[in-house]
């Protein structure tokens, strides 16, 4: 059990099943954890199917209600520290992620001297398809503001296709990691950086859903905004790192 692939959804039931069988086809020893919160669409019967199929490479776990993508992540991390995995990794579940950067992400951990692996936009080689215009202002300013703001050198810091080590989730203390939206993969990207883990940004091709709803809403873009902020004035405290980092 080396890698684990967390996957989060919420009326997902156009491309769950796609999504899984795509990884699994490519023969590269990945396990899934589907985290469900409680699609009403019936995604997790659909995931709950599959698992016949792949009993021991597929798994679930359902939560109450919709709590937000970040959450889900912690929930997610978590787990795989719990079950022993070594690598785990980030994806979305509509395809703007491709299954077939998984293993360049995990190359760049492995054997590349990464600590963390970024699917980046926003470095030579990565770019977005079918974005409209007013989504890539927000993606694209949101990157800059976010960088000028901490400091931080990554060039695509709301990115959320990611490989972990271990290591980079043991040594933060989750229960810390506050924000639920896209203001979640800022802090997960700072509180590394914050304890001198090394990043790689490995360019991907980021393609706009093409079944199902965007979950992008003001409510996320206004959580990103302020949370940048917050997380840079929380920074400047003496308590930051200690307050950060996981000393269990």
């Amino acid at each position: 059990m080396e890698k684990i692939v967390i996957i989060p959804t919420y009326n997902e039931k156009e491309n769950i099943a796609l999504i899984i069988e795509k990884v699994f086809s490519m023969g590269l020893g990945y396990h899934i954890l589907v985290v469900d919160d409680n699609s009403p669409d019936g995604t997790a019967m659909i995931v709950k199917s599959l698992m016949a199929k792949y009993t021991e490479q597929l798994f679930i776990e359902e939560r109450l209600g919709k709590q937000g993508l970040g959450t889900a992540y912690i929930l997610g991390f978590k787990w795989g520290i719990e079950k022993g995995y070594q690598f785990i990794f980030e994806m979305d579940a509509d395809f703007s992620h491709n299954p077939e950067d998984l293993e360049r992400l995990y190359d760049a951990c492995k054997t590349g001297g990464a600590d963390l692996s970024i699917g980046s936009r926003y470095v030579k080689g990565g770019k977005t398809e079918n974005w409209p215009l007013d989504r890539k202002i927000y993606s694209k300013g949101g990157a800059l503001y976010t960088k000028m703001i901490t400091w931080m050198p990554v060039q695509d810091p709301t990115a959320g296709f990611m490989c972990y080590k271990r290591e980079v989730l043991d040594a933060i203390n989750l229960d810390e990691i506050s924000f639920v939206g896209y203001a979640f993969q800022i802090e997960m990207k700072f509180a590394a950086w914050k304890l001198g883990f090394k990043f790689k940004e490995v360019p991907i091709t980021f393609i706009d859903r093409k079944t199902g709803y965007s979950k992008m809403n003001k409510g996320i873009i206004k959580e990103g905004v302020i949370g940048v902020l917050k997380i840079q004035w929380h920074s400047l405290f003496k308590d930051y790192h200690k307050r950060l980092k996981n000393n269990n």
